[in-house]
């Protein structure tokens, strides 16, 4: 039989494996009311922040005693619960995550969602049957960067949400993890994880779950002059595809929305959760949905039009919300049909018990939930003095099961008329008892509980490298920089450790065998599956060039190169963050040397590198967005020819930020209004580190003065400054 045949079949094979359908619907919570509106909705899930170290900061979120309870409730009606552990961890504060993660393993929690490797790092070692899932703070874009995770220990990965519904099957075939995507809710118009705006404009990171959201601010683009909204994206809405999504083999529905009202949770959760239901119930039938469950979705604190994410599309201006990014508003009337259906109320368990209570033997009570019984023992019965204890005293005390979730159809009681049994301990018999039949009911799900921490963790041990041995680095992006950076490299008396060169200047063919400085190949903000040919030609050329090695931005172009058995330099750009010493360690053991944050303030950079070899950028615009989306094309213009298009946008502070479109990977970075400039702390903090001049959008000319400058700072002549605006960043104040 032809190829074409067997192909087919596997095809089917495949098609056949991804209906057999047990796919999880995950709901948001902010607060305990949305956490058991979304159960009784019918969540099979719910991720919810503590109060440290969660993507929403501004969310009500819950204390330690809170999520206790929460797991130990989600536990008894089979459904799970995940922590969000989703931003960057300062030094200090990695010191702190064991402490807190702590209690909430020992009480069974399922999985906790997270950004940092360092933070991943530490409880890997230290909760190991807890899972871990890579948030989508991470941005992984394939399936090379969920291979690290996976043998990093993930089970899960919450896949950047630009996406497409290819992509993240290709993700799942190729590395069987699980994939959880959203589904509904919110959508960052910035690659998550990737976005500097709100942090480098007012302090508030969205590293830190801080973001004030200057994407729903209005913006000039200098195509069409006007005023508009071109970096708010329209809210998520994918209940018409359902079906699809559940044929692609996706295994977690994330609907999006911690900071919303419990109505939203639970009314979103239980539209969803029908839809599934059909779907599982008859997978061979086309779902047909219901117009005022459409209504209703569009009711629900949506902004402005619905649309259905990247899954079908790279980007368009039906995707923004230009003329308005606020919500719609939501109906009275609707919110309160939802609180009377969802709100409020709470899943029980019926129950039987049966006691005994005779005179001189330990009393004794099994408690039954279906097939599940268990029988505890007490105190022996005392006799009686006075009055014995009748059936009827026994029982009023056995059926006070408040707050347990439990709810005791029947209680029987033997009991032979001259006993007496303190109300103390007939209490504390009927706590054992429940707790007993609590833990059975929740080890019948499969689910955790009173887990024991591991004892002699041995923790690694962070040996310092030589001292660094300072120098500069140059990043160039056009060829018009490149021939004065080549220039002042052949003459100039700083030293210059190496030259990097943006990736699309290798593709011009660019001669640069003859500089004498190691040169460098900065590999893409963003990489996908359909970018792998251009990786590989680009590999071809540095091969046939003095290119010893590559900066890389993203943690699939790492491992894209490690598993094509690359074994040259490597170094991470600043958008692969190294917040603290397990970081640090994670990438030393790779042999990957690293770039300071953007966000740490220098007590804190000091703090995880001291005075190792590391390189930071003391000039360069700042990328505050890496976007799928294109400011070029919702304002009516898409080139889509492979090269790099400059263009504007300002605030309404007249402030002009530059966009790059980079055409030839389709995406958009979006650069700080004013450059970052370190100069004057050359000869102090920076002298130790290789200090890098990054060059984006500057002219020959404006690159000849800049190197000039810096030169004469290093030789201790303060010239004239070559830009009359800058920003230090966060070298002072850091972020919260």
């Amino acid at each position: 039989m032809g190829a074409a045949f067997w192909q087919l079949l596997l095809c089917n094979i495949k098609r056949a494996k991804m209906k057999n359908y047990q796919v999880e619907l995950l709901a948001p919570a902010g607060n305990m009311e949305a956490f058991k509106g979304a159960i009784y909705a019918g969540a099979d899930a719910v991720y919810l922040g503590g109060d440290k170290f969660g993507a929403r900061a501004y969310a009500e979120n819950f204390d330690t005693q809170e999520l206790v309870n929460c797991i130990r409730y989600a536990h008894l009606f089979g459904k799970k619960v995940y922590l969000t552990v989703n931003t960057l961890m300062k030094e200090e504060e990695l010191k702190e995550l064991y402490e807190y993660i702590k209690p909430l393993y020992e009480a069974g929690l399922d999985a906790v969602i997270v950004q940092d490797f360092g933070a991943f790092q530490v409880m890997k070692r230290h909760f190991p049957e807890m899972e871990l899932h890579a948030s989508t703070q991470m941005a992984i874009t394939g399936a090379n960067g969920t291979a690290l995770l996976k043998e990093m220990g993930a089970t899960r990965v919450v896949p950047a949400r630009e996406m497409s519904l290819e992509e993240v099957k290709h993700m799942k075939e190729e590395t069987g993890l699980e994939m959880e995507c959203f589904i509904h809710g919110a959508m960052c118009y910035c690659y998550s994880g990737q976005c500097l705006f709100s942090s480098i404009l007012g302090g508030r990171s969205g590293n830190r779950g801080r973001c004030a959201q200057p994407c729903r601010l209005p913006y000039v683009m200098q195509k069409n002059g006007k005023e508009c909204y071109p970096l708010s994206l329209k809210d998520m809405c994918t209940i018409e595809h359902i079906g699809e999504l559940m044929d692609a083999g996706i295994d977690s529905f994330k609907i999006e929305g911690r900071m919303k009202k419990a109505e939203y949770a639970a009314g979103v959760t239980a539209i969803y959760r029908k839809y599934i239901d059909l779907k599982e119930k008859h997978p061979e039938k086309v779902l047909h949905f219901d117009k005022k469950d459409l209504e209703q979705l569009a009711k629900l604190y949506i902004r402005s039009e619905r649309q259905d994410g990247y899954y079908y599309k790279q980007n368009g201006k039906d995707m923004i919300t230009l003329d308005s990014p606020a919500y719609s508003g939501s109906d009275e009337e609707l919110l309160a049909w939802i609180r009377e259906k969802y709100l409020g109320k709470d899943f029980v368990h019926k129950i039987t018990m049966f006691a005994s209570f005779f005179e001189g033997c330990e009393a004794t009570l099994s408690l039954s939930c279906g097939e599940i019984s268990v029988t505890v023992s007490g105190a022996v019965v005392e006799k009686a003095q006075k009055n014995p204890m009748m059936e009827e005293a026994f029982v009023k005390q056995l059926k006070k099961l408040g707050g347990t979730y439990l709810e005791a159809d029947s209680i029987e009681v033997m009991t032979d008329g001259q006993s007496f049994y303190s109300i103390k301990a007939l209490n504390e018999l009927r706590r054992e008892g429940v707790c007993a039949l609590q833990d059975a009911i929740i080890e019948s799900y499969g689910l955790s509980f009173g887990r024991i921490c591991p004892e002699n963790v041995e923790e690694p041990v962070y040996s310092p490298e030589t001292q660094g041995e300072g120098g500069y680095s140059i990043l160039v992006s056009t060829a018009e920089q490149l021939k004065e950076v080549k220039r002042f490299v052949k003459d100039t008396s700083l030293i210059i450790r190496h030259v990097f060169l943006e990736s699309e200047l290798l593709m011009d063919d660019l001669h640069v065998e003859d500089m004498d400085v190691s040169i460098y190949i900065a590999l893409p903000c963003v990489v996908r599956k359909k970018d792998e040919e251009k990786l590989k030609v680009l590999w071809e050329r540095a091969e046939n060039k003095n290119i010893k090695g590559f900066l890389i931005r993203n943690i699939e172009t790492y491992n894209y190169l490690r598993l094509n058995g690359y074994g040259g330099k490597i170094i991470a750009d600043a958008g692969i963050y190294v917040w603290n010493k397990e970081t640090f360690s994670f990438w030393k053991e790779r042999e990957v040397d690293v770039t300071c944050p953007l966000e740490l303030n220098s007590k804190e950079w000091k703090s995880v590198f001291g005075n190792q070899s590391v390189e930071k950028q003391v000039y360069g615009y700042i990328p505050m967005m890496i976007t799928a989306n294109c400011v070029s094309k919702t304002g009516g213009k898409c080139y889509h020819d492979g090269q790099v298009h400059d263009l504007m946008l300002s605030d309404r502070y007249k402030k002009v930020f530059p966009v790059s479109s980079r055409c030839s990977y389709c995406y958009n970075v979006i650069y700080n209004s004013v450059p970052h400039s370190l100069h004057k702390d050359v000869h102090g903090r920076l002298t130790d580190v290789c200090k890098r001049i990054t060059f984006t959008m500057e002219s020959g000319q404006q690159c000849s003065k800049i190197l000039a400058f810096w030169e004469a700072l290093e030789m201790g002549n303060m010239s004239t400054m070559p830009y009359e605006e800058y920003t230090t960043g966060h070298e002072k104040r850091g972020v919260e």
